[in-house]
């Protein structure tokens, strides 16, 4: 198993700026990550930087709240796409989840989906500030909008993945949707455990530290 294939490389930081975006670029192809993953302003710059590589590039959409209007994320998306972005990782409106609106949730990832075309869509669901029904719903509801992925958090929340979160999404997507783990995940002994559980992806700010077995203080 080839762990640098697991992870998102991730920068997402307000105070990013260009040289530490193309620094992040140039390690995710010294290290063989699967891809970088930056905020939608950076994307055409890091398409630029891992051009003729195997490095993907990965977009936040409607990041880190999620509470932009649903027109916003979509032309987010469309512009990220236009810009190189071959992932899409958006995060749901927590809110209209917690208020029991899920064709709003559903409708939401649907046309973001649409936007996406054949590019990757990954679902962030901020687990953090759900209960476990609402995890399950979440889960369900990206499944339903035939999203790619379900992803735990943003990691500006105020906690990251879990194993017993990670496991209640594998329960809910039952196979049709893949899983990433973000938030918290800084060592390889967590990341090995993520991937025994059947996790396809990983997003820290920590892979080089991960892939050297070595431990990492980063919040992401």
């Amino acid at each position: 198993m080839e762990i640098s294939k697991f992870i998102d490389h991730t920068i997402l930081a307000a105070t990013a700026t260009e040289a530490e975006v193309k620094q992040l670029c140039e390690e995710a192809k010294a290290y063989n990550f699967f891809s970088v993953c930056v905020n939608s302003a950076y994307v055409a710059f890091a398409a630029e930087q891992v051009k003729g590589t195997e490095v993907a590039v990965c977009s936040v959409v409607g990041f880190p709240l999620g509470m932009m209007s649903t027109a916003a994320k979509v032309f987010e998306t469309q512009q990220a796409i236009k810009d190189g972005a071959d992932e899409i990782d958006m995060v749901i409106n927590v809110g209209w989840l917690k208020d029991g609106k899920f064709d709003l949730v559903k409708n939401e990832i649907e046309l973001i989906k649409a936007a996406c075309g054949d590019r990757v869509l990954k679902v962030i669901i901020e687990t953090c500030y759900l209960t476990d029904e609402q995890k399950i719903k979440a889960s369900e509801l990206s499944v339903e909008a035939k999203a790619d992925f379900v992803k735990t958090s943003t990691g500006f929340g105020t906690a990251g993945a879990t194993y017993e979160d990670i496991q209640l999404m594998k329960d809910a997507v039952k196979g049709n949707a893949k899983l990433k783990a973000s938030g918290g995940v800084r060592s390889k002994e967590v990341a090995e455990k993520y991937i025994a559980m059947g996790v396809s992806r990983l997003g820290t700010s920590s892979g080089i530290k991960i892939v050297k077995g070595e431990a990492s203080d980063s919040a992401y």
